[in-house]
């Protein structure tokens, strides 16, 4: 006698699998996997919201009223506080003494910066005393920086203009010309903000692959053809960075100017009168905050113009070339394997020694 298997039609369904149930620690872990992420950046936007959108909306809301920051209240005047503001000639000349100070201090930090990162990129000996040293400036106080270079530029009794006179160039009105005021104060950021700024710049530098380096030197390149096609391409993200942060700084500028004299206005006329310092002036001194808020409004916006600005001509100048994320072109793949043979050499050779 025969048994005869019977196979299952294809009308007769599959066996269903057993329902799961998740037990509240399962759950539990799910929730933590998914929420978790928003639970742990959370506390920075909740700080950003206190204290810095906050504050953003309050000004922005009080630029259309004539508040009276005593009594908490406000009548709605729409843009007159912006006319106001637009209307002073004081204005526009502290809008130029803060683009003069602005240029003489973010383009020669920039080089200077890219220089000193360049250096302490090389080969030297103690590089960690030489990193530590060009950070010591950022340490500072800046009120004990104005309070130095006060001192340093005085018209009658400064070093500086001591040492310019003994070897015949006479003394320099740091304190009287708009000019030389302008520079006296651009020294000051300068000082501060160039080791910063050299520092944030090597540690770009030091990401960009070797290989890079090793094909050229195989090829034939000097150092400074190197830094032209190499390391100044590689540092597009990062000088986009540090040219947006000093645009922000230099136009935001008010412990240098507000230091450099005993007074702290600006200058008997108006020398070195920034924008911040005549917001601060218009605020605490007229005690007219409507305005005050206006001015910093304005004073955003024209921050957000030139950032965009500078965002557009350094893309348009750094190239890609260079990057890390930028192809490589057949000839410079066959360089970087010579480059590798070569070290690999040369290494062996060490070995045997």
């Amino acid at each position: 006698m025969t048994v005869t298997a019977t196979r299952p039609t294809r009308a007769e369904s599959p066996p269903e699998r057993p329902i799961r149930v998740l037990s509240f620690s399962q759950r539990l872990s799910r929730w933590d996997v998914r929420i978790s992420p928003y639970l742990y950046i959370s506390p920075f936007f909740l700080l950003f919201a206190i204290v810095g959108l906050f504050p953003i909306v309050y000004t922005g809301v009080i630029s259309f009223m004539d508040w009276d920051q005593v009594r908490r209240s406000g009548e709605f005047v729409g843009l007159d506080q912006y006319a106001w503001i637009l209307s002073q000639p004081k204005f526009w000349t502290a809008l130029g003494n803060t683009f003069s100070i602005f240029l003489l201090s973010s383009v020669p930090q920039l080089v200077l910066a890219l220089f000193i990162a360049a250096m302490l990129d090389r080969h030297i000996r103690a590089k960690t005393f030489w990193r530590m040293s060009a950070l010591l400036p950022y340490v500072v106080a800046p009120v004990a920086v104005g309070l130095i270079f006060n001192a340093l530029f005085a018209d009658k009794s400064g070093a500086i203009n001591g040492f310019l006179t003994a070897i015949g160039i006479g003394a320099i009105p740091w304190h009287v010309e708009p000019f030389w005021s302008h520079v006296a104060i651009a020294t000051m950021v300068n000082y501060r903000w160039t080791g910063y700024n050299a520092l944030i710049l090597l540690a770009a530098m030091q990401a960009i692959p070797r290989d890079y380096y090793e094909a050229a030197t195989v090829d034939g390149a000097g150092a400074f053809r190197q830094f032209l096609s190499i390391t100044l391409p590689s540092l597009k993200p990062t000088l986009i960075f540090v040219i947006i942060t000093s645009t922000i700084g230099g136009l935001q500028i008010f412990d240098e100017p507000r230091m450099f004299d005993q007074f702290g206005r600006g200058g008997s006329a108006q020398q070195w009168l920034t924008i911040t310092l005549y917001l601060y002036d218009i605020g605490w001194g007229d005690w007219n905050f409507g305005r005050a808020a206006a001015m910093a409004w304005i004073l955003f916006l024209i921050i957000l113009a030139i950032g965009l600005i500078n965002l557009l001509v350094t893309r348009s100048l750094v190239r890609d070339e260079g990057s890390r994320g930028a192809p490589v072109s057949r000839r410079e793949r066959r360089a970087i394997q010579r480059a590798r043979i070569q070290r690999a050499r040369t290494q062996a050779t060490e070995a045997r020694r």
